[in-house]
Parts: C-alpha cells; structure tokens; sequence
C-alpha cells in the first residue's frame, strides 16, 4: 500500500488545495467520499478524518443524502436540527406515508421524458452501490427527483423538510441497521422500479401505491428493529442507538 493511503494530514492538504482552487461545482458541492479517495489515492477514512477538520473549521457542511458542501453550514440548517431533536422516526414515517404518495402519483401526470430517465439512473445506482453511504445517498437523490418531478414547489418545500430532518446522522445510521438485518437491499430495488415503472406509464393511482408499499416496507422493517431492541432491556432505542454510534465512528 502506498505510504500515503492512511495519511489524513496528506488528504488534509489536498482537499486545502481543491477548495483554494474553486474547481467546484457551480452549487458548491464536493466530489463523493469514494471519488476524492480515487483523486488524491488515499483511503475513504483519511477523506473523512480530514473532512471532519474542515468542518470543524467551518471549511465545508455536510448534508446527508446530497453531499458535502464548500462554505461554513447555512444558518437555516440550526432549525432542521432543532425540528429533528423533536421527534422521532416513526412520526417521520408517517408524515412520509402522507405526501410521497401524492408526489408520486403527481410526478405520473408531470414528469417529462428526461425526468424518468433520470430516475431510472438513479434507481439502478442505489441497486449498484456497494456500501450503505452511497445507496443513502442515491435514494435521496431519486425520492427529490420524484418530489421536484411532481411540479409543485409548495409540496416540494414540504418534502425538503421533511428529507432535512431525516437526514440525521442517527437516523440514518438506524435506517442503515434496518436495511441491514431485513435483508430489503433486493425488495427495495424492486419498488424503486415499480414507482418509476408507474411514473413512466403516467398511471397516477399506480404510482401513488406503489410509493405508499415501499415506505411501508422501510416503516415495518425499523418497527421491527426498535421492537427487537425493546426485547433486550426497558430502554427503547438505546442499544440500537449504541450500534449506530459504534457504526459511525469506524465509518
């Protein structure tokens, strides 16, 4: 292995260097972990050590399911974390049950060509992602397209709260967990091609039901990672909350 594989002081500067550059994207957006770690021929774990001391520093932001950010966090972030603090997965849930569904079935009537090619795209890059950061991070970025394909800005405003708030770092961790001991890795591509089959053949109702299974799929499988935790002792959450830590700090 080349000396500088683990060298996070080395990915440090690099990643100095890229930001003084200003060879970004127009919004700011940061390559992927995985693309910075093939860039500078170091490990994903050197990017993200030396990620967290540019955040630190006020360098970058970070948002779970679109990507890391050139820049300080936007003020406005502090209230979605204030709202997340609030409330709990299942009443996200819930919330998710109500208007995705709507979304989808108004992305069968709105969505153009281009739109459901792009979805397409998306769906079969969270199937070919490898690790559970990148399947968070492609489903996130198909559920947004559904939700600005529906031509609402109103309901798309909606639905970016509600994705900012499940964005949580814990959250996501539990979702990862669930994913992981339901084996739902196959069934969600599944669904993921069922709702943009749907989209593509403008059948709303379809759509629209297909959406609502695939987010009762997510909902029963972290019902059942909460219930089995709540067997292990009375502190609901505590040990699958304990999991998810451990998960994120080998990250």
């Amino acid at each position: 292995m080349d000396r500088t594989q683990d060298n996070s002081n080395f990915a440090l500067e690099q990643l100095r260097a890229l930001l003084r550059s200003e060879k970004l994207s127009t919004d700011g957006r940061l390559p992927t972990e995985r693309a910075l770690s093939d860039r500078l021929g170091v490990s994903r774990r050197a990017v993200r050590r030396a990620l967290d001391v540019l955040e630190a520093e006020g360098m970058v932001w970070r948002r779970q399911g679109s990507g890391t950010y050139a820049g300080p966090r936007p003020q406005s972030w502090s209230q979605f974390e204030a709202i997340a603090s609030g409330t709990n997965l299942m009443e996200i849930m819930e919330v998710r049950l109500r208007v995705e569904p709507q979304l989808a079935q108004l992305a069968a009537v709105r969505a153009n060509a281009d739109d459901v090619g792009r979805m397409y795209d998306l769906a079969a890059r969270i199937s070919n992602s490898v690790d559970a950061d990148g399947q968070e991070l492609w489903d996130g970025a198909l559920h947004r397209l559904i939700a600005q394909s529906a031509g609402n800005q109103f309901f798309l405003n909606i639905f970016d709260v509600i994705n900012r708030v499940r964005q949580d770092d814990l959250w996501r961790s539990i979702r990862e967990l669930a994913r992981e001991l339901s084996h739902t890795h196959r069934v969600s591509h599944d669904q993921h091609k069922a709702i943009v089959d749907a989209i593509a053949a403008r059948d709303p109702m379809r759509a629209g039901e297909a959406m609502r299974r695939h987010l009762l799929t997510l909902q029963e499988s972290l019902v059942r990672v909460t219930s089995l935790d709540h067997q292990d002792g009375p502190d609901v959450g505590a040990s699958v909350s304990a999991h998810c830590l451990d998960e994120m700090s080998n990250a």
